[in-house]
């Protein structure tokens, strides 16, 4: 099950949440691996297990608190509350929110947005990101100067400098 979560995150091209309706135990620990999360109006979120004498298994514990801090992680988990899209926007695990039925299609939209650009910058920065995130700062970045050094000297960066320089829509090279 570990393996089965982790995979998404360790995706090395950002991964999304296109969410509506119900994203309890499992679904909401999926979500939580995804880079970004997109949730409809008809969102509800939840890391119920304590409810049924168990703990979120699939990285809930986790990752949860690294996009909300501890305190507020141990209240939804501890308690196994529901949360409501506008809840998780305030508590800042919902990265977008829109209207009902509109999750799928934002989410690809911002799936295009991000696709346009350098693979290769999208993939180093998502290594800085993700290597980085739990390390002292000093060892942090040292993790975002390699991602940086394997980006600038990359044929994305000439073909990105080019595509500028002639005023035109960059054809990516990519890794």
């Amino acid at each position: 099950m570990r393996r089965l979560y982790g995979g998404v995150a360790a995706l090395p091209m950002p991964a999304f949440a296109a969410v509506h309706g119900y994203a309890l135990g499992g679904g909401f620990e999926l979500a939580l691996g995804c880079d970004l999360i997109v949730a409809d109006a008809t969102a509800v979120f939840g890391l119920p297990e304590v409810r049924v004498g168990l703990v979120p298994g699939g990285g809930g514990t986790q990752l949860l608190v690294r996009r909300i801090g501890w305190s507020r992680a141990a209240d939804l988990i501890f308690t196994g509350r529901r949360v409501d899209v506008d809840e998780g926007v305030r508590l800042g695990f919902v990265d977008r929110s829109v209207a009902a039925g509109e999750d799928r299609s934002t989410a690809l939209e911002l799936a295009r947005r991000i696709a346009a650009n350098s693979p290769v910058g999208v993939r180093n920065a998502k290594r800085a990101l993700r290597d980085g995130a739990d390390l002292e700062l000093a060892a942090a970045l040292d993790v975002e100067d390699s991602a940086w050094r394997a980006t600038a000297f990359s044929a994305d960066r000439r073909e990105g400098i080019e595509a500028f320089n002639q005023k035109r829509a960059p054809r990516w090279p990519g890794p």
